[in-house]
């Protein structure tokens, strides 16, 4: 299942998504949303930039990778992540904890 149906399964709504660095980043800065699933290697670039744009906006965030958990910044621990392949009921638990730890509550 894409992460998309899981999302709409869920009861989210995907208003953004972002196949490139630089496109990330602009939404990052600039749009609205509650929270962003960022997968932390984009086309072959880090992520870490995009998700120091989120925190900077005080916006949920959480990771997903088939990498090493190590690839995370030091900066990023404690973040949600969810391994590749996951399961849907992974996916809902990180959302859960990426937004408490924002304050907010779905």
């Amino acid at each position: 299942m894409l992460i998309e149906d899981m999302l709409g399964e869920l009861g989210h709504e995907v208003t953004a998504s972002a196949a490139h660095l630089d496109h990330a980043l602009e939404l990052a800065r600039n749009h609205e949303f509650d929270l962003a699933i960022l997968d932390v290697n984009l086309a072959g670039k880090s992520i870490h930039p995009v998700a120091r744009a989120l925190k900077d906006r005080n916006i949920a965030f959480l990771f997903a990778s088939g990498y090493d958990p190590s690839d995370i910044l030091r900066e990023f621990e404690g973040t949600p992540m969810v391994g590749k392949p996951f399961e849907i009921e992974t996916l809902a638990k990180a959302i859960s904890q990426a937004l408490s730890m924002n304050g907010r509550a779905i």
